[in-house]
């Protein structure tokens, strides 16, 4: 039987992309509300930690383009109050984050 604890080892993440994703086609595409001068982030979930996942997608490992490419660095301020959970929250908070800050008007790309 699984400790509580071996359930709960999911994370949201949240990184930085540089405003170079902008000119991205799909990524203006995916953001028509953007507001000039908001972050532009992805927002994902993994079962490693945040930063072993960061450097994944920096080292080109199961990367996401725009975090390759113009991931800047995580946004511990924006995801560490929810961590960690179990795997079918993350799912869920990973797509709640993404809506919320494409409310706020943030460049968001999900993952």
């Amino acid at each position: 039987m699984r400790k509580p604890s071996d359930r709960h080892h999911h994370s949201v993440y949240v990184i930085e992309l540089s405003k170079g994703v902008l000119r991205e086609p799909r990524f203006r595409k995916a953001n028509p509300n953007y507001l000039p001068g908001m972050p532009c982030v992805y927002v994902g979930m993994t079962g490693l930690s945040p930063d072993e996942r960061f450097d994944k997608h920096k080292a080109g490992i199961k990367a996401n383009r725009f975090v390759r490419e113009y991931g800047l660095r995580l946004r511990p301020d924006l995801y560490e109050v929810y961590n960690p959970m179990p795997y079918e929250a993350a799912r869920d908070m990973e797509v709640e984050l993404a809506v919320a800050f494409q409310e706020q008007r943030f460049g968001v790309w999900q993952g």
